[in-house]
């Protein structure tokens, strides 16, 4: 057992607060990780169709070293607008890189693709997920809703309803680490065609539902389970997440801390990384700790962010609830 935060949420990370909000009738929203203070940055893109914003500024050889606030964002590339709310409404804080008289709030973003998902997308002209970013920020708070919220609003699994999930855990040193992740997965969280999940050996109490591992293991557990097989649809991916610490990293050490995390895609999903989802994690490094790592630690640190961020993508899936149109059931349904 490893013990958790207080929320076991990615907030439990000091210096952190989360928002999200969404539209049901859309079936789409926006998540947005709000820094108090700037934190050291990173991304790690491992899926072969990311949509992204500001992420070649977060390589560690590229000069701003610090964040405002990271946007996780369903609607595919017109979610990228979400950005531009969530930076609307930074500015207007007083937040951002100083040039000059000038402040320019930096939020990388990544986004989802749920436009096929039950949701009425008759928008207008222009995408509201500019407002979305907006709102988001303007909600964010230490507590937030997971599931069927934000940037988890509309998305779909192979099996069940995605959903938006979080996860904490405190390690032996007194280092928070904390996971944000949007599951849109093409593949699936849920072995074969049971309900146990793949991140069951990490499970901390019943956070998804203490089910555990299927005994006996099903025959169909390594059978690829595919999202909607079709030309028209098999596109409809993607899990974003955002790993978090309280200790004090460098960009070079973020960067190693988010590829650790993609470890955590790997053990809750089956399977990930494919060619037709964005999979990407960043990093997140506030410093509340006050705390610089050893290499052992460091070690340990990224171990816990794999584990932590697969609990997060159970509970994201876990917590999902049925609304109309949904194309797939919520896990929580009975059958």
């Amino acid at each position: 057992m490893m013990p958790i935060g207080p929320r076991n949420s990615i907030t439990d990370v000091g210096g952190l607060r989360v928002g999200n909000a969404e539209d049901h009738r859309l079936k789409s929203g926006v998540s947005v990780v709000v820094c108090d203070q700037p934190a050291v940055a990173a991304v790690q893109v491992l899926g072969g169709a990311p949509g992204t914003r500001e992420t070649d500024l977060l390589e560690p050889h590229n000069t701003v070293q610090t964040v405002d606030a990271v946007v996780l964002s369903g609607g595919s590339a017109f979610g990228l607008d979400a950005a531009s709310g969530a930076q609307a409404a930074l500015r207007e804080m007083g937040r951002g890189f100083a040039v000059g008289p000038l402040r320019i709030p930096i939020v990388p973003a990544a986004i989802l693709f749920d436009l096929i998902n039950g949701g009425d997308k008759d928008w207008g002209r222009y995408p509201p997920y500019r407002e979305l970013g907006y709102e988001a920020v303007q909600a964010a708070s230490q507590d937030f809703a997971t599931g069927t919220a934000g940037a988890g609003t509309g998305a779909l699994t192979a099996t069940f309803k995605g959903g938006l999930g979080t996860a904490s855990t405190v390690l032996d040193n007194g280092i928070t680490i904390g996971a944000l992740v949007a599951v849109n997965a093409l593949g699936s969280a849920t072995i074969g065609r049971s309900r146990n999940f793949w991140s069951a050996p990490f499970e901390e109490g019943a956070e998804f539902g203490g089910i555990g591992m299927p005994e006996p293991f099903p025959s169909d557990a390594r059978d690829l389970m595919i999202k909607f097989r079709s030309a028209q649809s098999e596109s409809s991916n993607t899990t974003i997440a955002v790993i978090a610490t309280d200790a004090v990293l460098t960009k070079a050490e973020a960067k190693r801390l988010a590829i650790s995390a993609h470890d955590g895609f790997s053990r809750a999903l089956w399977p990930s990384h494919t060619p037709l989802d964005g999979d990407l994690v960043f990093a997140l490094a506030t410093g509340t700790s006050g705390k610089t790592l050893a290499l052992h630690d460091f070690i340990d640190l990224g171990a816990a962010a794999a584990s932590t961020m697969a609990r997060a993508i159970a509970r994201g899936v876990h917590d999902a609830t049925a609304a109309e149109n949904d194309l797939l059931p919520a896990w929580s349904q009975p059958g």
